[in-house]
C-alpha cells in the first residue's frame, strides 16, 4: 500500500543516481563508500544523517534499502512510473510527500526517511 504523489502538473521520481545527494562514508555494514540518508527512527525527534541507503535490482524493480545505526532496516520499491516509492514488504505502508526542493519523505510507522527526487513535468511521463 503506498501513497501515490502526482497531480496535473507534476510528477516525483526518486534519483537513480543517488551519489551526488548525501554523504558518503565509511559503512559499518562492508561498504567502502556508503551512501547515508537523513533519518528519524523509532522516538527520535530530529533528524540525523546516519541511515545507509542501498539499491538493488529486484524482480519487480529498483529496491532500495535503508539500514538503521541499530541494525534495523526498511526496504522500499521506486515505482516504474516515477510516482515516489511503496513499502517493499511488511504489513506498514509507506506515506510519501514532498518536503522541500528535491527531498521526499517517506514515513513507515513510526520510522521517517528524506530522500532526493526531482520534479519531472506530467508530459514527460
Amino acid at each position: 500500500m503506498s501513497m501515490r504523489i502526482s497531480d496535473r502538473a507534476a510528477t516525483i521520481a526518486l534519483f537513480l543516481a543517488l551519489g551526488g545527494c548525501g554523504q558518503a562514508t565509511s559503512d559499518p555494514f562492508g561498504a567502502a563508500d556508503a551512501e547515508k540518508v537523513e533519518c528519524r527512527i523509532g522516538t527520535a525527534t530530529a533528524f540525523e544523517r546516519d541511515c545507509v541507503i542501498e539499491q538493488a535490482n529486484g524482480p519487480d524493480g529498483l529496491v532500495l534499502t535503508l539500514r538503521h545505526p541499530d541494525g534495523g532496516f526498511r526496504r522500499l520499491l521506486v515505482m516504474k512510473d516515477g510516482s515516489g516509492v511503496t513499502a517493499a514488504d511488511g504489513a506498514e505502508p509507506a506515506m510519501v510527500s514532498l518536503e522541500r526542493d528535491r527531498t521526499i519523505l517517506v514515513t513507515i510507522g513510526g520510522d521517517g526517511y528524506r530522500l532526493p527526487a526531482t520534479i519531472k513535468p506530467a508530459a514527460a511521463r
